[in-house]
């Protein structure tokens, strides 16, 4: 016999298993070869490394910092 922790557990499993099928599914955007916010040009390297980069490193610094701090109302 089946209890609630049981069916909980079976609904998390299911819940995971559809996030990870989707998350490996989903083809990155191709990189970009300037940045979107300061058009310089991306390193190859970074390029390469990073599949769908879309910002040099200071302003993907600059990005992460604003997330970082943004707290919502």
């Amino acid at each position: 016999m089946t209890d609630w922790i049981d069916e909980s557990q079976e609904y998390q499993l299911r819940v995971l298993e559809a996030q990870i099928s989707k998350a490996t599914r989903t083809q990155p955007e191709p990189s970009a070869l300037f940045c979107v916010d300061c058009e310089a040009s991306i390193p190859e390297q970074r390029r390469n490394i990073i599949s769908g980069v879309q910002r040099c490193i200071e302003c993907q610094e600059i990005e992460e910092l604003k997330r970082k701090n943004y707290r919502p109302v």
